[in-house]
């Protein structure tokens, strides 16, 4: 008597396992509907939001233009002189960023490994030329 009762169990459990199927692609089908129309209303609400913002004033100069300034040479992207100069402007703009976001201890952390590899490169150009570092200390207002 025991099988039989399994037999009558087993063949209706796989008339409601078919029915099942058929409702969830449904519900699914209306979840993906009103996600769609929530990222819609999201989008809208950040839109809506970057127009009431002031921009944001930029800080950093143009990287081809603090090139150009401090370039000794036509292809001249990398002299220490030209790295002490974008290392400025980077660092410059990072320290506005960490004003106004104080908790932001990843990009504080970046500010100063940047200022340690600019004080190796004032260091460098200080050893080969103390004339071109005084220059450029005077044209970066970099505190020594």
């Amino acid at each position: 008597m025991a099988t039989a009762k399994k037999k009558v169990s087993a063949k209706k459990k796989p008339a409601a396992k078919k029915a099942a199927p058929k409702k969830e692609k449904k519900v699914v089908a209306a979840k993906k509907g009103a996600e769609k129309k929530a990222d819609a209303k999201k989008s809208a609400k950040v839109a809506a939001k970057a127009a009431t913002k002031p921009a944001a004033k930029k800080v950093m100069k143009d990287k081809k233009a603090v090139i150009g300034e401090f370039q000794q040479h036509g292809k001249d992207t990398g002299s220490p002189k030209v790295q002490v100069a974008l290392l400025t402007e980077r660092i410059n703009s990072l320290t506005e960023h960490l004003n106004s976001h104080k908790k932001d201890n990843n990009s504080r952390r970046g500010l100063l490994l940047m200022v340690g590899k600019r004080r190796r490169l004032l260091r460098y150009i200080e050893s080969k030329d103390k004339q071109l570092y005084e220059d450029l200390l005077k044209t970066l207002n970099i505190r020594k």
